[in-house]
């Protein structure tokens, strides 16, 4: 049984959908540990104690970012985690958290990488004028949004989208492509040759 933390700042929507596709059976052998987030606001707590999923606020506040995440990484070694899921957290990963779970942390980012990395994304697709947006899951390095892609997702943009609606239909396709590469990892039938991540099965 793998065991999956998901790490998150906000009010947790990924989360859920993994949290859903668990329980559903289709994320097979794995269970959802742990949520953490660093913030005490965060909805995702509340969501995550709602589902009998243990969850954990490890305030970021006044903390430098290696001193912060050296207290995450020894939570999550504790719970024996195979891998971490990034839902909406707000913080750029240390170079030592990376180390510590190589090509063991998922993050989900709502457009088609390498555009629009960063915040805000659908507003620069939208000030673009790109006819075409969508969502990456990657594993996570040391840079921002900028780690090798396993899925993504393409999202046509309507003439009439605003930041909201655009953001809407991302999500849901954000919800279904983040189990698949979930599943992907855990399986371990992939292999990296540079950037590119290939299936092997």
């Amino acid at each position: 049984m793998k065991r999956i933390a998901v790490l998150l700042s906000g009010r947790g929507s990924n989360f859920e959908a993994i949290a859903e596709s668990v329980r559903a059976g289709r994320i097979p052998d794995a269970e959802l540990t742990i949520v953490v987030s660093n913030r005490e606001s965060a909805g995702g707590i509340e969501k995550a104690r709602q589902r009998g999923i243990e969850a954990v606020v490890i305030p970021s506040k006044g903390k430098q970012r290696e001193e912060y995440d050296r207290e995450v990484v020894a939570l999550l070694k504790e719970k024996k985690i195979d891998l971490v899921c990034l839902a909406g957290f707000m913080r750029l990963l240390s170079p030592y958290f990376v180390q510590e779970f190589r090509h063991r942390i998922l993050n989900i980012h709502p457009a088609l990488l390498p555009s629009f990395p960063g915040l805000e994304a659908q507003k620069q697709a939208l000030e673009w004028g790109v006819k075409f947006s969508g969502c990456t899951v990657h594993l996570v390095d040391e840079h921002l949004d900028a780690g090798p892609i396993i899925c993504q997702a393409v999202v046509p943009v309507e003439d009439g989208d605003t930041e909201e609606t655009l953001a809407a239909r991302i999500l849901r396709e954000e919800h279904r492509i983040y189990a698949e590469a979930i599943n992907i990892v855990l399986s371990g039938r992939y292999r990296i040759e540079g950037r590119r991540v290939l299936r092997t099965d």
